[in-house]
């Protein structure tokens, strides 16, 4: 293997490492937002993955799910996160957190969120866990 594909393969690893569980999934939601790493984010959900923009609205798509996890990292701020039931049947897991989110809006005002979440992921084949659903204001 050259070094190349090593360090490619490395970071596949990492990447499924951090959705070995419906649990880690949620923390490296935190960790991308937190950081600011939008493409860090993206592999946590299934190509067909929707999120709620708001309530009652999704967007689908990656590209529908690449633009709301942009409007949160464009903010700047910090997610905290406490995951409060997991719920596994199957290949599937519905997922509820309580979480807020403190940061800066476009106008440079300060931006304060909070919800309880109702997510849904589903296992993959390589064992790893994704989005299927991520309803931030799913309980609210």
């Amino acid at each position: 293997m050259t070094a190349h594909t090593e360090e490619i393969a490395s970071d596949l690893d990492r990447v499924v490492d951090g959705r070995r569980t419906p649990e880690q999934v949620l923390k490296s939601i935190v960790d991308g937002i937190n950081t600011g790493n939008l493409e860090a984010l993206m592999p946590l959900y299934e190509p067909e993955a929707a999120f709620a923009t708001q309530p009652g609205n999704l967007s689908h798509g990656l590209a529908g799910v690449r633009q709301a996890l942009a409007g949160f990292v464009a903010m700047k701020g910090k997610l905290d996160l406490n995951v409060t039931t997991v719920l596994e049947v199957s290949d599937l897991a519905l997922v509820t957190t309580a979480w807020s989110f403190i940061g800066t809006g476009p106008d440079g005002k300060p931006v304060k969120l909070a919800a309880k979440s109702a997510d849904v992921l589903r296992r993959q084949a390589d064992g790893s866990w994704r989005f299927v659903i991520d309803n931030p204001w799913g309980t609210d």
